[in-house]
């Protein structure tokens, strides 16, 4: 009884690491959209700019602070706030 404990806490932690925000991606690495969040004309604006479902993001760098965060999608530059890049959930890859 107790092994399918462990094998839920370790699933549980590995989708932890694969599902994370924008904001936690480091630089040089990249990520696929899996929910942009949010409420109304915020949701509206992160997916104007060409953030959707599916699309690719690479963080290209941070800022010395954290803030803003400078990705690539869709072939072009996009810097974007911490609180902003919070409401996007991505996948690494």
């Amino acid at each position: 009884m107790i092994l399918p404990a462990k094998k839920r806490v370790a699933e549980s932690a590995m989708e932890n690491i694969k599902n994370m925000t924008l904001k936690e991606i480091k630089p040089g690495w990249a990520a696929r959209v899996v929910r942009v969040g949010g409420e109304g004309p915020l949701r509206r604006r992160i997916m104007d700019m060409g953030i959707t479902r599916g699309a690719r993001i690479f963080v290209r760098k941070v800022a010395p602070l954290g803030d803003p965060v400078e990705i690539v999608v869709r072939g072009y530059s996009l810097s974007l706030r911490k609180a902003d890049a919070e409401n996007i959930d991505v996948e690494r890859i």
